[in-house]
């Protein structure tokens, strides 16, 4: 079972977010968060396989959240959504240590195959 934190400062995609993975047998949402400063809090408190991680929040963002989790919680993979995406906030979360990078117009299908993707990475090893 994959266990999953979703960080959004937007009620309906943390809502919506949690409604797909629970269609899913093998993920299961452990936490939720609308701050990039509560996303790491409830990080450590929950040591998620995945963080869903929403790149632009108000206050601590999600590349530094990223970081942040990375540094504190190494097994724990940081897969960041965005609704506004560029090749400068890409490569920001990307050397924050998130593990992949996503689009939130992108079909569920990639938002769950990323998921996936990044906890396969870490149970194989591939940490980092």
């Amino acid at each position: 079972m994959v266990r999953i934190l979703i960080v959004d400062d937007a009620e309906i995609m943390r809502i919506g977010l949690a409604s797909l993975f629970s269609l899913e047998t093998d993920l299961d949402v452990c936490g939720a968060a609308a701050t990039g400063e509560q996303g790491v809090e409830v990080a450590r408190q929950t040591h998620p396989d995945v963080v869903l991680m929403d790149i632009r929040m108000p206050g601590l963002d999600g590349v530094e959240a990223t970081r942040r989790i990375v540094r504190e919680l190494p097994r724990t993979q940081v897969v960041v959504l965005t609704g506004e995406p560029s090749q400068e906030s890409k490569l920001a979360a990307l050397e924050a240590g998130a593990a992949a990078y996503v689009v939130k117009d992108a079909v569920p299908a990639t938002v769950l195959e990323a998921v996936r993707s990044a906890w396969n990475r870490a149970a194989s090893g591939g940490l980092g």
